[in-house]
């Protein structure tokens, strides 16, 4: 799974979640945008925030909500509970359990 920050200088920000069948990966993927921008856009999107150009957060309801209504297989929402645990038992949970830290690759069609 996927969450794309596009846009440019010109453009306003979008995002969206993407490759939602593929749990077994989650990350951010950035267009050519600022730091301030993408962590506008995630916050504006309710799904989340930038830390630094490296790491982000996204909220785990925004996320489950953004990726089930596209998914098709029959198993998702518990592939997705085991995505967010697997997350948890590394640590990679923030917020009480709320958000997962993520980290920031840039977009291919940057």
């Amino acid at each position: 799974m996927i969450v794309e920050v596009m846009g440019g200088t010109d453009e306003v920000p979008e995002v969206q979640v993407v490759d939602v069948e593929d749990l077994t990966r989650l990350h951010l993927a950035v267009g050519a945008l600022t730091d301030e921008e993408v962590d506008g856009a995630l916050r504006a999107a309710g799904l989340g925030r930038l830390v630094d150009g490296q790491t982000g957060v996204l909220d785990v309801a925004a996320l489950r909500a953004a990726g089930e209504p596209h998914a098709t297989s029959p198993g998702w929402a518990a592939a997705f509970d085991a995505m967010v645990a697997a997350a948890a038992g590394k640590g990679w949970t923030v917020d009480d359990g709320a958000g997962l830290q993520v980290h920031v690759e840039p977009a291919a069609s940057a």
